[in-house]
Parts: C-alpha cells; sequence; structure tokens
C-alpha cells in the first residue's frame, strides 16, 4: 500500500460556476482556473498521483496546455484513474476536506462523495468528504479562496 497527500487553493471569483466535488453548487461566485476550479477534485487527483509515484497534477494537466481550459475535473479524475491502472494501481480509499466560509456545504458532501468515488473507480464508502471553515482567518476566512486537503491510499492490483 502507498499513500499521497494533495492540496489546491483557487481564489473567489464572479461570473464564474462554482464547482466542488463535480457537484454545481449555486453561489455568486466560482473558482478560478484554467480548468473548471474544483479545488477538491484537484487536491483529490494530486494525493493519487501522489501515492502512485506519478508526479503532480501540473505535470499531467499543466495550465498552459489550451487542451485542459475549462476542463471538467472530473473527467480529468477519470483519467488519474486511468493512469493508475496503466502503473498496476488502484484507489483504495480517500479522504479529503474542503476548506470554505461559503456557502453551507453539508447538503452537498454525499453527492461529492458520489462523484468523486464513481470517477475514481471505487467504492463510494472508501470515499469520505467533509467541509470545515478557516474560522474567518485569512483569505480563506475572508471568502476570497476555498481550498482542499487530501489523503490517498492505493495498493498493487
Amino acid at each position: 500500500m502507498r499513500s499521497g497527500i494533495g492540496y489546491d487553493i483557487h481564489r473567489l471569483a464572479p461570473d464564474r460556476r462554482l464547482v466542488l466535488g463535480g457537484v454545481a453548487i449555486e453561489h455568486p461566485k466560482g473558482l478560478k482556473g484554467h480548468s473548471d476550479g474544483d479545488v477538491l477534485v484537484h487536491a483529490v487527483m494530486d494525493a493519487l498521483l501522489g501515492a502512485g509515484g506519478l508526479g503532480d497534477l501540473g505535470t499531467h494537466f499543466p495550465s498552459t496546455d489550451p487542451a485542459h481550459a475549462g476542463a471538467s475535473s472530473i473527467e480529468l479524475l477519470r483519467r488519474v484513474a486511468a493512469l493508475l491502472s496503466g502503473a498496476g494501481l488502484v484507489a483504495v480509499s480517500i479522504d479529503a476536506t474542503v476548506i470554505a466560509e461559503a456557502p453551507r456545504l453539508a447538503p452537498h458532501v454525499a453527492a461529492m462523495g458520489e462523484r468523486i468515488a464513481a470517477a475514481a473507480g471505487i467504492d463510494a464508502k472508501r470515499v469520505s468528504v467533509k467541509a470545515t471553515t478557516n474560522d474567518g482567518l485569512g483569505v480563506l476566512g475572508a471568502g476570497e479562496a476555498m481550498a482542499a486537503l487530501a489523503t490517498a491510499l492505493v495498493e498493487e492490483r
């Protein structure tokens, strides 16, 4: 078994759709990014890639590549799962936390976990998604950005 950790942060911007864990959420701002800006899925992908010893998100999906402009992060996660499979590895479990002051994410975490599990090719019971705030501290607490942390466990097939 091998473990990995991932982290991502993106600023919030007007006129962007907010997507977290592959779920579109009503909010006046969305996450600024080259793709859909889904910090949760980005952290999960980095954790999986790290666990597999396969580099990082920027190596596989650089923000300088126009092919990834506006890309669905859930689709990119499917590609990460294929990279793991090609290396003879499979995801065993994923644990992730979104850090955001607003909106309230509790009503969406189950759907986020299901979307992530489906894209990663594992049972939804093996994916945990949680949400917390930054207690009003820093850019996260001021509602200027959102971040996510993730850990992943992979094993050889």
